[in-house]
């Protein structure tokens, strides 16, 4: 049986970093987990290749070599899903898809025949029986939520690892919180379920073993969701950087009370955590309340991030605007307390009601809901209809973003970073790439680009009186080359 496994091409988003790729030499952010991981289910004798389309073409001639085609995707990578489903058609190529965008808009893909629904370790040897015999039903559901622990360690021999910027790992699914607009709970639970710290390792050994020597995304959805079982990995992962020496280094997603946990940061940082993804959203308490995002709401926000800054780790911050109890001051209340507690990456969107959401049956109950999410929340496109004037949200984003991320902003809070930062936790090598993207950096945002006299404020400021973080100061810079692109051209 010869299986092509198909991922879609991702939109000019911030998560897919399209606009430092030259820079870093790399094509694609992240490689396709859960496919390499549906790989690995499949039977040892079945031939099975990956086409990743964010790094290769794919081909009428990969479509012609399969017996089946394995789609999956994000919501982001509806149209190109389905770009690609009707090639297979027309060439007569069976698709069974399934991940996300399926899980929750199945519906709106006539043309795919088979779907997988839900977490595949459920019902992954009944579509491999179905298949054997030519048999494959239009559907199949898992009804519950499997143990993480039957995932196999996923396929990396099926991707170039070289192409990527960052590897994805995943220790846990599920989140114990349940803020309204998040579809994690209507997928994967409010009980975290986590592998064991070995199977963890083994996941990360077979990486190092295939000359892996960069960051990994530990890709939960709530890193310390069961903060016992985190204990027991990190206190393994300290062994085994001992033990190993890895050149590796970890990125994260976790709720804010991580602010609270000075063992688990230390533990991090010994680790070998360098970044953590923090949902703020707002500082808005009506709209935290509005939406359910207790674990923020009672909290100060700067403070939190301070405290996790000043620990060691950069926090990345997700934040929205749109919601019901937002002022007519949302914009310049989100600018000031962004610059204020110097959350370099600031991933701002407009809200969006996501399928399966308690917002979207909400919405849907108000009347107010008027498309299914395109999955960008940085696109100027709204599916509901706001208390806030549209035309004045999507202006008032807009002006945000480009506002964040003007050189002298955002230059400006990275330097606030670099003040409440303590580095901390094992040096990661400099790679040659690293060295050739800081080459290149000189030239297009010291000489070529708008901001170049900040660039080299922030240069050589840092390099003078802070020398310890100029590495990371660069590192930032060149980020931010792509999130200034991508807000002018909202």
């Amino acid at each position: 049986m010869k299986i092509l496994l198909v991922y879609p091409h991702s939109p000019d988003t911030f998560w897919s970093f399209k606009y430092v790729m030259r820079l870093v030499a790399k094509r694609a952010a992240f490689p396709p987990l859960g496919l390499l991981t549906v790989a690995a289910m499949l039977p040892a004798d079945w031939e099975v290749k990956l086409i990743d389309t964010n790094v290769d073409p794919l081909s009428d001639r990969d479509i012609a070599w399969a017996d089946w085609v394995m789609l999956s995707g994000m919501i982001v990578h509806r149209e190109s899903a389905r770009e690609i489903a009707l090639r297979c058609a027309a060439l007569g190529r069976p698709v069974i898809a399934g991940g996300p965008l399926f899980t929750t808009g199945h519906l709106d893909f006539p043309e795919i025949p088979h779907f997988v629904l839900g977490e595949a370790e459920e019902v992954i040897a009944a579509v491999v029986a179905d298949m054997r015999e030519g048999t494959v039903k239009a559907t199949y559901r898992g009804t519950g939520f499997p143990d993480v622990n039957t995932a196999p360690v996923p396929r990396w021999d099926l991707v170039s690892l070289r192409h990527y910027v960052t590897m994805p790992v995943q220790f846990s699914r599920g989140c114990p919180f349940d803020c309204e607009f998040c579809d994690i709970v209507a997928m994967y639970g409010r009980v975290p379920r986590t592998k064991a710290p070995q199977r963890v390792i083994a996941e990360l050994e077979a990486l190092r073993r295939a000359g892996w020597r960069d960051m990994v995304f530990i890709v939960d959805d709530n890193f310390i969701g069961n903060r016992k079982r985190v204990r027991e990995l990190l206190e393994a992962l300290v062994e085994w950087r001992v033990r190993t020496q890895p050149d590796i280094g970890f990125i994260t997603e976790a709720s804010v009370n991580l602010a609270d946990e000075p063992e688990l940061l230390d533990l991090m940082l010994r680790s070998g955590f360098k970044k953590v993804f923090v949902g703020l959203e707002t500082p808005v308490v009506e709209s935290l309340k509005e939406s359910r995002k207790v674990q923020n709401s009672k909290r100060d926000l700067v403070g939190a991030v301070k405290a996790i800054q000043a620990a060691g780790l950069e926090v990345m911050g997700g934040f929205i605007v749109g919601f019901d109890n937002d002022p007519l001051d949302v914009f310049r209340r989100q600018f000031d307390f962004i610059q204020r507690a110097g959350v370099v990456t600031a991933m701002v969107g407009l809200l969006t009601a996501l399928p399966q959401t308690r917002l979207h049956a909400r919405l849907t109950r108000e009347g107010r809901i008027l498309e299914q999410s395109h999955g960008d929340n940085t696109s100027a496109a709204l599916n509901f209809v706001p208390r806030l004037d549209r035309g004045y949200l999507f202006d008032g984003y807009r002006d945000l973003m480009r506002s964040l991320y003007a050189p002298a902003n955002y230059y400006r809070r990275v330097r606030t970073f670099l003040s409440g930062w303590q580095p901390r936790g094992p040096d990661l090598r400099l790679a040659w790439a690293d060295v050739r993207a800081f080459v290149r950096s000189l030239w297009m945002l010291g000489v070529l680009r708008r901001g170049r006299f900040a660039f080299w404020r922030l240069f050589w400021a840092t390099l003078i009186a802070r020398p310890r973080k100029f590495r990371a100061a660069m590192e930032l810079a060149i980020l931010g080359y792509h999130f200034r692109t991508v807000a002018e051209r909202l």
